[in-house]
């Protein structure tokens, strides 16, 4: 097995093994750190053979060996750590090899649920998300937060301090504990599927490990808290969105844009069930929920924020007119709460392109190509700016 292929498995499952290692050795840093050895010894022994019937497992035992071998390397100048070892290793001792899958499927409910404790601030619950679960390098949270590297690595440790000073649990919460942690909980798993369908960064365009496990995350949380509109309409959402998967790219990797889609390729039986679930939620009884409203200006009125008065700017671009929606993008772009957002540009560049204004166009899909980091958006750019210089289509 190559490199390349390797390399898959380890983005495919990290998440959830880190998850689960979390749960085992008690302490963010050290699972993170464990999972890297893991995948370094994967590498060394999975190039010679096959790897094994599960991968995911497999980092997980070796992982957990990795840290009670590095908290034995600690315990001459540590006590504390002599003691955190030796539970660690009563720990293995008594759950034994990890083999069944389905025994792990809850323990990335259970880190979600553990970085939205309500004593973290919005802001923490989602950067710790980005980090543990989306796998998002510290940088890439930072860029996401608009806030240098350095700041947003002080900020997760002293989350990841407080996990372990204040005795948080690593736990799914019972029922009367729930309620105050399921809205951070519901953004978070729509955070790990917007991740997932349109990468912050690297050469492709979706990450569908992540869409899958955010949607399986959602089928849980349905489950354990039944009858609720606003997990009903999250689900609905992202598994509409999902659908259309295979249409939103060619074959080369290239952004293929709605109204160019191949509607064949769709989803069916996921749009069916999407639907479905977008009326038991408005049927749910109460306000209409965000996630079950569809119509921007809506989403604007419930849940205000400079990013969604930009989704509501391009919505109404398609109403008003472009237009209308560049005057918003421009009160936007003159306050300043977006400086450095890189769809900024890019939807001011589509407005521009649309009314015709070409010579601002090209500059907007220039200044969107150099802040964002993902490939397909780049070239997506550059097909704009040389359909506008009046130079021959690429084929899509």
């Amino acid at each position: 097995m190559n490199p390349g292929e390797i390399e898959k498995i380890f983005r495919d499952e990290a998440g959830r093994a880190l998850a689960t290692l979390i749960r085992l050795v008690g302490d963010f840093d050290l699972a993170e750190d464990s999972l890297q050895d893991a995948f370094a010894a994967a590498l060394e022994h999975w190039r010679a053979e096959e790897p094994p019937a599960n991968p995911r497992a497999w980092l997980i035992n070796v992982g957990r060996n990795k840290a009670i071998d590095r908290v034995r390397r600690l315990v001459a100048f540590r006590g504390k750590q002599q003691q955190l070892a030796h539970q660690i290793e009563l720990d293995a001792a008594s759950e034994g090899e990890v083999s069944d899958t389905t025994v792990l499927d809850d323990d990335m409910l259970r880190l979600i649920f553990t970085c939205c404790h309500p004593s973290f601030a919005a802001e923490v619950q989602v950067a710790l998300t980005l980090r543990t679960v989306c796998g998002l390098t510290t940088a890439q949270v930072a860029r996401a937060f608009l806030v240098n590297e350095e700041a947003m690595a002080q900020r997760l440790l002293r989350a990841k301090q407080k996990i372990r000073l204040a005795g948080i649990p690593y736990e799914v919460p019972e029922r009367e504990a729930l309620e105050p942690r399921l809205r951070g909980v519901l953004a978070v798993i729509y955070l790990v599927f917007t991740e997932g369908y349109a990468a912050t960064a690297g050469d492709d365009l979706m990450r569908p490990d992540l869409a899958r496990e955010a949607i399986r995350l959602c089928r849980l949380l349905d489950a354990l808290m039944p009858l609720r509109g606003e997990i009903k309409g999250l689900l609905a959402l992202m598994l509409l969105h999902d659908a259309r998967r295979h249409g939103r790219e060619t074959a080369a990797g290239d952004i293929v844009l709605l109204e160019e889609q191949d509607r064949s390729r769709w989803d069916r039986r996921q749009i069916d069930e999407g639907l479905t679930l977008v009326e038991e939620a408005l049927r749910s009884g109460g306000p209409p929920q965000s996630y079950a409203v569809q119509a921007a200006i809506a989403a604007l009125r419930i849940s205000p924020s400079p990013v969604i008065e930009l989704n509501h700017a391009a919505a109404v671009s398609m109403v008003d007119g472009p237009a209308r929606a560049l005057q918003l993008i421009d009160a936007l772009q003159a306050r300043g709460s977006l400086n450095g957002y890189e769809l900024l540009p890019a939807v001011r560049a589509d407005l521009l392109r649309r009314l015709g204004r070409n010579d601002e166009a090209r500059a907007a899909y220039r200044a969107a190509t150099a802040v964002t980091r993902l490939e397909p958006l780049r070239r997506l750019y550059a097909r704009r700016i040389s359909e506008m210089s009046g130079e021959s289509r690429s084929p899509i």
